[in-house]
């Protein structure tokens, strides 16, 4: 059993983040990771487009703007002022001065800004086209030398402990609920221990492994998201699942996110023959928001029948190519794919969850104790959907205010007592992996075919059905198995689709990456 002021779940930017925060301010602060280092085990790493900055004629107006827009003006005003305003001047204190992460610069030493789709102006930063690998990295080294952050490698959260349904004390039952902290199964032996905290805060990421065609890494399957949805929090925006236009196609290659910076330099999308199509859909071409490249796309294959589009910028010189986006380039050439010298074949994938935990501007969730930061979070900032290179600043911004308020905050409150959770009772029938394997890969076609970037109340109402019977069966075999990370994360990829398929039924409304045919 342990004890801390704040447990904090994901080594992201928006955990580490809110690690560094909170450590700083004195409290004693348990970060854990899925992996064997920070910087291994979280979506930020998987980043490859940028964050955003400001340029020179840049304001917090106009970004705002520029929000609201892709958002399709349902975004939160009160997040997005805050994000624009605070965002930039906490990528200079976190990232630059205290991270020391090397954006590129140009000839002259200035930054070298960007534009990506829907954004008015050059105004994000980069490091070549791995920018969250290197964000992750500096905060991840920053994280492991403070002394008063403890990491945790090889944790796999379990579920939240809640007053009145883990603790011993059946008069808690009466009270509002608390989270007290969470059961955390460690991977490398250590059987699941019990984790208490005064406040927790869910900085798990995003849900896109829940869909058979996605950018995310093979842990994004809602695991925050299914915890908080089970203790009672509210979640929001959940049909807002945002689909990267461009993913790379190939048979047999897993998705590979081509980053949105390809075509804010000047890549074009084009059917097989060369034709580009994007000014058939949207005045602002290959830089339209994403939802509307995504179903451009989806629609220019219906009606070719092709089983892909196309992504050019060999018109560019091909040394600059190279240097701007080495690890794209060299993640092609493993599959005979020359950038440089050819069109690159892209489908649309499951990219970003706009919805989640609903939270407030410091991060606070529905249930006392639970706070929420960075892609699992719903701040509003999104809408219907999301800017480019938006998210790595929200994490940030979120991580910082909510481990800031609550340094801020300290009302004393006693830490809870370990010993009056109820302990984990460890079952031992042994798991198939085939058998899990199995059920995801019902989960993701089900998600795709019936949830995907077309909806419609037919095809929604199957995917419940067969939703409810997998998560009937998952949960039946989940109480009497052997509990290990692929289990778990099973139980939270059933729950984490059947909440997404509830949201996008409720909503008849087309809007943003959320589009229905009826």
């Amino acid at each position: 059993m342990e004890q801390c002021d704040i447990l904090i779940i994901g080594s992201g930017v928006a955990g580490c983040a809110a690690a560094l925060t909170a450590a700083d301010a004195g409290l004693d602060v348990v970060l854990l990771t899925n992996a064997r280092a920070p910087e291994k085990g979280s979506n930020t790493s998987w980043a490859q487009g940028g964050i955003i900055y400001r340029a020179a004629d840049d304001s917090p107006e106009l970004l705002a703007q520029d929000i609201q827009t892709a958002g399709d003006h349902i975004c939160h005003e009160p997040a997005v002022r805050l994000v624009a305003e605070r965002g930039p001047q906490l990528v200079k204190d976190v990232l630059i001065d205290r991270c020391a992460v090397e954006f590129d610069r140009n000839p002259e030493g200035r930054f070298d800004l960007t534009e990506e789709g829907a954004h008015s102006l050059p105004r994000i930063l980069h490091v070549g086209d791995f920018t969250g690998e290197a964000i992750a990295r500096g905060l991840g080294q920053a994280v492991e030398k403070h002394s008063g952050i403890r990491l945790v490698p090889n944790a796999t959260a379990v579920d939240l402990i809640l007053s009145g349904y883990h603790t011993r004390d059946t008069g808690d039952i009466y009270n509002e609920p608390r989270c007290l902290g969470a059961y955390v199964l460690h991977t490398d032996g250590d059987g699941v221990r019990i984790y208490t905290a005064r406040e927790t805060i869910l900085a798990t990421g995003g849900l896109g492994r829940i869909f058979l065609h996605t950018t995310n890494p093979r842990r994004s399957r809602g695991d925050g998201l299914a915890m908080a949805y089970r203790a009672g929090a509210r979640v929001i925006n959940l049909e807002y699942v945002q689909f990267h236009p461009t993913a790379f196609y190939h048979r047999l290659a897993p998705r590979f996110l081509l980053s949105e910076s390809l075509r804010g330099e000047g890549a074009r999308l084009v059917n097989e023959e060369g034709e580009p199509f994007m000014t058939r859909h949207h005045e602002q071409s290959d830089l339209a928001p994403r939802d509307v490249v995504s179903r451009a796309i989806h629609e220019e294959m219906l009606q070719s029948g092709d089983p892909c589009m196309y992504l050019d910028i060999s018109h560019k010189d091909a040394d600059w190519i190279t240097e701007r986006f080495p690890l794209i380039n060299n993640y092609l050439m493993r599959w005979d794919i020359d950038m440089t010298r050819q069109p690159v074949p892209v489908v649309p994938a499951a990219h970003y969850s706009c919805g989640g935990v609903a939270v407030d501007l410091k991060g606070r969730t529905s249930v006392r104790g639970l706070r929420a930061a960075g892609e699992v979070a719903c701040t509003g900032i999104h809408g219907a959907n999301r800017l480019a290179s938006t998210s790595l600043l929200e994490g940030l911004v979120w991580g910082v205010e909510s481990a800031a308020d609550i340094a801020a905050a300290d009302n004393g409150e006693p830490r809870p007592d370990p010993e009056s959770i109820v302990p984990w009772v460890l079952e031992n029938e042994e798991t198939d992996p085939a058998l899990i394997q199995q059920d995801w890969m019902t989960i993701r076609q089900t998600m795709w075919n019936y949830v995907g970037l077309v909806r419609s109340r037919r095809n929604m109402e199957r995917a419940l059905r067969i939703l409810r019977g997998l998560q009937f069966d998952v949960e039946t075999f989940y109480r009497r198995a052997q509990l290990t990370d692929e289990l778990i994360g099973l139980r939270n990829g059933a729950q984490t689709a059947l909440a997404v398929v509830h949201a996008a039924l409720r909503n008849k409304t087309s809007r943003g990456c959320h589009f229905r045919k009826n």
